[in-house]
């Protein structure tokens, strides 16, 4: 049995209460590893030794620190095989979905080593003569950086390259599910040469060791991303010690599709936004709205696409296994509710029945029509393969439609009109808008984040990422001549 510690300080080390909890695959439901199950003593000695470690890591010149992180952008090319093996085990992706995503993670932290060179301030006007006045960047302290399972080194790359580039130290809690990524990403942090002590990992439940780092009063910041009733559960306990919290939450994400726009592209975009990485995203597309002109045409190619997906793990594989066997039973029920109240399954609807696939987490892929947009299906997010569908007569009683949620994450339109295109985006309630494509693709250099109870009005990445992780010092001086 593999046993993932804690890492504090540069080492590996046993949670103090020896306790450790499960990992299961989801391909086939076996357990893999245990890992710690840290108690908030674990917690506290990981938060100060990052504390201790503060002053050093600050007094690197920012361009120090990119050529660092630039360093450990190189390891994670190097290690890229066995990277990619560690999580998509983990997570029960498709080699070729891992692939795609750990090269995400590179080029993120390439775009945030080279920051380093530009972490820039503003030179400010003053009213009094002989007064010159400018501002810089500094560090905040101790970043606790809480991430989820359902793309591990994309969303640990997202927060620990710009937490470590404005000169934070770090307390990573990984994922429940994916704990031996985070071990593997901090052993390239040392080799690269991170100081031991500023980036530290920490596993265990939520209710516990997550807890213990949000209340912990040397964090002066947390970054979380997860669901948005826990994200509530945070923004609460970081409000008491004003604590400055980022929240990426969820998405309940619309995919318009117009009378006049391009049906096979639509479709192909569709059906990447909706299921690729079995509906595990954040940006996943669940609600497709189209015009009914062309509504049976749609449906009738999306549904034959859909039923060509495979699901495993292989090389030809589409569609890997939901990260847990509780989010499947959940999704089942959420279905099983919907039918209730005449929903129609177009397709899937349920888990496979093949044998090679019956003892993991998998379902299929999964479109459901003829249910009101207020049902629950249609509001509360599943973080599944599941998308519903809905037939609108134009523009508008699309755009009111897909405004019709507590949501507003991404989204996107297919049309060959640009006034229809540049009316959606305007009216449109969400943080990312995309034409003639799917309802993710944020790149690197771009800011990533949603309205409403989406999140907190943060954003990452992007160079706005640095405005979370930084705080803004205004310098002035006034001189004779």
């Amino acid at each position: 049995m593999k046993y993932i510690n804690n890492w504090i300080n540069g080492l590996e080390v046993k949670p103090s209460n020896n306790s450790y909890l499960e990992k299961f695959n989801p391909h086939n439901g076996l357990v893999i590893s245990k890992f710690a199950n840290s108690s908030k003593e674990d917690v506290n000695l990981s938060v100060e030794v990052a504390d201790n470690k503060f002053k050093q890591w600050k007094s690197f010149t920012p361009i120090k620190r990119g050529e660092i992180l630039l360093e450990l952008v190189n390891l994670m090319k190097t290690h890229h095989q066995k990277l990619c093996k560690c999580f998509a085990l983990e997570t029960g992706k498709p080699m070729a979905d891992a692939i795609g995503e750990l090269n995400g993670a590179i080029k993120l932290g390439i775009f945030f080593s080279g920051e380093g060179m530009r972490l820039y301030g503003k030179s400010l006007t003053s009213g009094i003569e002989g007064k010159q006045s400018f501002t810089i960047r500094e560090p905040r302290g101790v970043a606790g950086l809480i991430v989820p399972a359902n793309t591990p080194i994309a969303n640990i790359a997202w927060k620990v390259f710009p937490a470590l580039i404005c000169g934070n130290t770090v307390v990573l809690k990984s994922s429940e599910d994916a704990p031996e990524i985070a071990i593997e990403f901090a052993k390239l942090t040392k080799a690269a040469g991170i100081p031991d002590g500023v980036f530290n990992v920490i596993h265990g439940s939520g209710n516990i060791s997550g807890q213990a780092l949000v209340e912990h009063r040397l964090v002066s910041t947390i970054s979380f991303t997860g669901s948005t009733n826990v994200g509530k559960v945070i923004a609460s306990a970081c409000s008491r010690k004003l604590t400055r919290v980022s929240l990426e939450l969820g998405g309940k994400n619309p995919f318009v599709v117009c009378d006049d726009a391009d049906i096979d592209n639509a479709v192909d975009w569709a059906i990447l936004s909706a299921f690729s990485n079995a509906g595990q995203r954040c940006a996943a597309a669940s609600r497709i709205i189209v015009f009914e002109k062309v509504y049976n045409q749609f449906v009738e190619k999306l549904i034959t696409k859909a039923n060509s997906l495979k699901l495993g793990i292989d090389e030809t594989s589409n569609l890997g296994p939901l990260i847990t066997k509780k989010q499947q039973i959940t999704i089942q029920s959420f279905i099983d509710n919907a039918i209730k109240s005449g929903g129609r399954v177009l397709c899937g609807g349920r888990p496979p029945i093949e044998i090679n696939l019956s003892k993991g987490n998998y379902f299929l892929p999964t479109l459901i029509d003829n249910i009101s947009v207020n049902d629950e299906i249609s509001q509360i997010e599943l973080f599944g393969p599941v998308a519903t569908l809905y037939s609108v007569k134009n523009l508008d009683e699309a755009l009111q439609l897909a405004n019709n949620t507590i949501y507003g994450l991404t989204s996107c339109i297919h049309t060959k009109d640009i006034n229809k295109a540049m009316y959606f985006t305007r009216k449109i309630n969400a943080g990312v808008v995309n034409v003639n494509m799917g309802t993710y693709g944020s790149e690197p250099h771009m800011p990533f984040g949603g309205f409403g109870e989406s999140g907190n009005g943060t954003r990452e990445p992007g160079f706005e990422a640095l405005d979370f992780y930084s705080e803004i010092k205004n310098i002035s001086i006034v001189y004779k001549f």
